[in-house]
């Protein structure tokens, strides 16, 4: 009964998300305040209905109801409760439902904190909103329904997919989509300024906290998916140009690029047409992620569906609002006339660097991601565009941003001295050039990236500092302590995001230009040498997990004959799908990982082992977590809050004398 329920619910929220898709945007148009009015209950019922119908199918899942087909096909028993309640979205059908809740949650908070907006653009904002709900309403219903019942049940399920059972890819897909989802505020906020034929600095005060919240989620999310690549898989890496990783990164980039340029659009009001046009592609390279994850048409160890009727369904959405949006942008270009004026040396050009660079490597990215299928389509060939071509072609980008990034922050809005900001940076250039020709001689003569890494990161890191630290005058040195702590937590998220993209930075240039590899058959009580690191297979056995058999081999690591620590490396084997997976045993340090892999017994006898050391391994998602909790920080700040200028031009308006 809960199920049939379930699906009730779903197919009301349709109905309500076509009904808020068309009445709000009439009342805009009419200046009827009850239509517009409209739109923020029925958000609040479109959430609760949608909340329900998710309860629903998650009751199914933790209860075992084998009689709904999604569970059989996606859950068993004997699995853990995380991963049964994981099993929810750990499938096209349950994906797409939490995705649709991420939409009907983001509408709702519009809804509840959006008293500040003008009703004609929150009415027009919701109505958008609620259009692509109701898109995405129907291709569950019609094509992906997650309530189907089997006529006959079976005793129990076929399991979810090994792959997926793990601690790091349960909460990966749910922070993913509030990153993915959430760029739909921005795409309805420029569609809604489009329609209103408006864009000023409110409207980017207004867009940047959803725009914010969006990045800080989907910055959390790409992380937690390289973290458990890193582990999980078995290949040592954290990073693999996947198509699938790559259909997140690039919404991740454009999105950066957004938040920056809202900024010139807030102070300036300059670049009006690019931040709309940015608003528009964020959103649309998240449909073109959800295309490439369910149509099939590119192969990926993280691709939900292969079905190409939901392939095409999915394309027609995208090709509706992205196609659609881009034709009212078109149409209202001549309304986002700029205002603001500025000299070749400011902040305003430092910020149209950065969102080209960034603009432009999601291009790359974009290019490279879907150029094996553009081959195919076009030329008959099979063509795999792998990590050489990404690395090539992207890491420039991201150099020469590095570089820019400090001197463009300590620039002066609309006029800036050039040489000034450099004489600024000059102590931060001289250290960040001493640790890189320091690497370079510590490491007799190899690759350059490992010291090019090491002095960019210190570059950022040590430049964003040096931009706290000149915000907080001229007084004494404690002084300027203590008015540090008390700036703007914007100042301060600002900083944390742009060191944290330092640390990242410097971490991925280590791992990458001085990673070790042993692969080897281990026998038993046989110690080998890795680097500076004795690794001896003490001893292999098989256990019983929950619902797997795994060979689990322990291994001691000692160095200078000292024990440093003991690994218990596992190899599973999940019989209901008859699929191994690889449990990783990794030494954590604060300078390198120690990485070890157990494979199969080999005919001769002893075990394939793998083993790697990876220096500075740690620092890329540390880097991460900084770069969110910057965002995070700049959340916090009243100043960046919903239309937090708004409401001071308000009261300002109300305390003045009538005339």
């Amino acid at each position: 009964m809960i199920i049939e329920l379930g699906h009730f619910a779903l197919i009301l929220a349709f109905a309500v998300a076509v009904l808020q898709a068309i009445i709000p945007l009439i009342g805009a148009q009419k200046r009827w305040p009850g239509w517009m009015a409209f739109a923020v209950p029925a958000a609040n019922a479109q959430f609760l209905l949608t909340a329900f119908a998710f309860g629903a199918l998650t009751y199914a899942f933790v209860t075992s109801d084998f009689s709904v087909r999604l569970v059989t096909l996606n859950s068993h028993t004997d699995k853990p409760m995380l991963y049964k309640v994981a099993g929810v979205w750990g499938n096209h059908e349950g994906s797409v439902l939490l995705w649709v809740l991420i939409l009907t949650l983001f509408g709702a908070c519009a809804a509840w904190f959006g008293g500040n907006l003008p009703p004609g653009l929150r009415a027009r904002v919701l109505a958008v909103q609620s259009s692509i709900a109701a898109a995405f309403f129907g291709f569950i219903l019609f094509t992906s329904n997650p309530f189907l019942r089997l006529q006959t049940p079976p005793f129990n399920g076929q399991d979810l997919n090994p792959l997926l059972q793990d601690p790091g890819l349960a909460f990966h897909p749910p922070f993913l989509y509030l990153g993915y989802v959430g760029l739909s505020m921005a795409f309805s906020f420029a569609v809604a300024a489009l329609i209103e034929g408006r864009v000023d600095a409110a409207w980017a005060r207004w867009v940047r906290p959803w725009t914010l919240a969006a990045w800080v989620f989907l910055t959390i999310g790409i992380a937690l998916g390289s973290w458990w690549a890193y582990y999980e898989l078995g290949w040592g890496g954290f990073w693999f140009w996947d198509p699938v990783e790559n259909a997140s990164f690039m919404p991740w980039l454009i999105a950066t690029a957004l938040l920056h340029s809202a900024i010139v659009v807030e102070k300036r009001e300059s670049l009006k047409s690019w931040t709309i046009l940015l608003s528009i592609l964020a959103f649309g390279f998240s449909l073109i992620g959800t295309f490439i994850v369910r149509s099939g048409v590119l192969t990926s160890v993280h691709a939900f569906a292969s079905d190409p009727t939901r392939g095409v369904y999915v394309l027609f959405i995208l090709a509706f609002f992205t196609g659609g949006a881009l034709i009212l942008y078109a149409i209202r270009a001549q309304a986002m006339e700029a205002k603001g004026v500025f000299s070749m040396a400011s902040r305003e050009t430092a910020l149209v660097i950065n969102n080209i660079l960034l603009a432009v490597a999601a291009f790359v990215v974009f290019i490279g991601t879907i150029w094996p299928l553009v081959a195919e389509l076009a030329f008959g060939r099979k063509l795999s565009v792998g990590a050489p071509f990404f690395d090539m072609a992207f890491t420039p980008f991201m150099v020469v941003l590095a570089v820019v990034l400090p001197v463009g922050a300590i620039l002066s809005w609309k006029r800036a001295r050039l040489k000034r900001a450099m004489k600024t940076m000059s102590g931060v250039f001289a250290l960040a050039l001493a640790a890189g020709l320091l690497t370079w001689a510590m490491q007799s003569g190899r690759s350059a990236l490992g010291p090019v890494g090491i002095g960019l990161g210190v570059w950022l890191v040590f430049g964003s500092t040096l931009d706290l630290w000149k915000r907080t005058g001229r007084n004494g040195f404690s002084a300027r302590v203590k008015r540090m702590f008390r700036l703007p937590r914007a100042d301060w998220g600002k900083a944390l995001a742009h060191g944290g993209l330092g640390i990242t930075i410097l971490g991925i240039a280590c791992l990458t230009a001085w990673s070790e590899e042993d692969i080897r058959v281990g026998h038993l009580n046989e110690p080998f040498t890795v680097g500076d690191y004795e690794i001896n297979l003490v001893e292999v056995h098989r256990e019983q997990g929950p619902n797997y058999i795994t060979t689990m081999a322990e291994m001691t690591v000692k160095r200078d004959g000292k024990l440093v620590t003991t690994l218990f490396p596992e190899k599973r084997v999940y019989p209901v799908q008859a699929m191994p997976t690889t449990e990783a045993a990794i030494y954590n340090g604060f300078l390198r990982d120690i990485y070890l892999v157990i494979g199969d017994e080999q005919d001769g006898g002893g075990w394939a082992v793998r083993t790697y050391i990876k220096p500075f391994a740690s620092w890329i998602w540390f880097g991460c977590a900084l770069m969110a909790l910057g965002g995070i920080f700049s959340l916090t700040d009243r100043r960046y809050r919903v239309a937090a200028g708004a409401r001071k031009a308000r009261q300002t308006a109300a305390m003045a004398p009538a005339e």
